[in-house]
């Protein structure tokens, strides 16, 4: 039996403005088992980004969870503190964004910025946490990992 790591349940994020509150997601549920992919399609403008930030957290200011769960291995995120989700964010869970032009500081390589991330949150030494950096961009497709963790974000490409 595959082991599930992540529920989202009826989750419901919105964002309070002055013209009222706008609903970006709207009751999305799904299952993620480990070991498996999961994809989520739709339309520009759909939902797709509030939901991957809801589930970190990293909303705008105005964002807010108003109902819903998010479990992640049996724990109830939406329940956590600020401090509880700081640790929870790279330790535990982590986001990759589409594009490394906009998420990644263009002055430093992609190397340094994945094992600072990686330092800040373990007790890895920085040759340890180099060949995690290097483990994660394989883990998510990047070919030559060894070769990549040497350039800038602005030598990757924009797909």
């Amino acid at each position: 039996m595959s082991e599930l790591i992540l529920q989202v349940k009826n989750l419901h994020t919105s964002f309070f403005t002055d013209s009222g509150e706008v609903k970006a997601v709207n009751g999305i549920s799904f299952n993620l088992e480990k070991g498996k992919t999961l994809g989520i399609v739709g339309e520009s403008g759909s939902g797709k980004s509030v939901t991957a930030y809801s589930i970190m957290q990293i909303l705008a200011e105005t964002g807010r969870i108003t109902e819903g769960e998010i479990i992640f291995r049996g724990e109830d995120i939406t329940k956590y503190t600020s401090k509880q989700m700081q640790s929870f964010r790279g330790k535990r869970c982590s986001i990759i964004f589409q594009d490394p032009m906009t998420s990644l500081n263009p002055v430093f390589t992609i190397g340094n910025q994945l094992i600072e991330a990686i330092l800040l949150h373990t007790d890895k030494t920085r040759k340890e946490a180099k060949a995690r950096a290097i483990e994660m961009l394989e883990l998510v497709g990047v070919n030559e990992p060894t070769k990549r963790i040497k350039q800038y974000p602005f030598e990757l490409s924009g797909g």
